[in-house]
């Protein structure tokens, strides 16, 4: 019988055998991935963006739980890119720095893309777009935003 000790880390497999039902169900592929059909059709403008591996920048917007994170993680997986989240409400331009360097050396290391997906992104100020933009435009970082604001407005 194996013994876990309170204060030793697990391995990889224990942590994932006892995380959360939600975490262990989550959807994985995009084949895995139920709903938004009109998004990832055959055919389909993100679906040949991912196949092309061309992925653009983009927000998701929708209501807590519609699977807006577990999309953003699903496309970084599929496009073989570094995949980091960041909070607009918890972080702020440190955090967002410390981002673009780790994007940079592994970009210039390992020629990986970064995909930065923002949560709440309708709470950034503007010092925190600000450090983002130029990085976003360069093609640096791939920003996917969510939001449960419509962003129409």
């Amino acid at each position: 019988m194996k013994t876990l000790d309170l204060f030793s880390l697990g391995t990889q497999s224990d942590v994932a055998a006892s995380a959360p039902l939600a975490e262990r169900m989550r959807p994985r592929t995009i084949a895995e991935y139920v709903g938004q059909s009109h998004l990832l059709a055959e055919g389909s403008l993100l679906r040949r963006s991912i196949e092309e591996d061309k992925l653009f920048s983009m927000i998701f917007w929708g209501p807590p739980g519609s699977g807006k994170t577990t999309l953003a993680r699903i496309l970084a997986n599929e496009t073989k890119s570094h995949f980091t989240s960041f909070s607009a409400v918890l972080s702020g331009v440190k955090e967002i720095r410390a981002v673009i360097e780790d994007a940079r050396e592994l970009w210039e290391s390992k020629k990986k893309k970064t995909i930065l997906f923002v949560d709440e992104i309708h709470r950034f100020n503007k010092a925190q777009q600000d450090a983002f933009l130029p990085h976003v435009e360069s093609g640096l970082i791939t920003l996917i935003g969510a939001t449960t604001e419509n962003p129409s407005f």
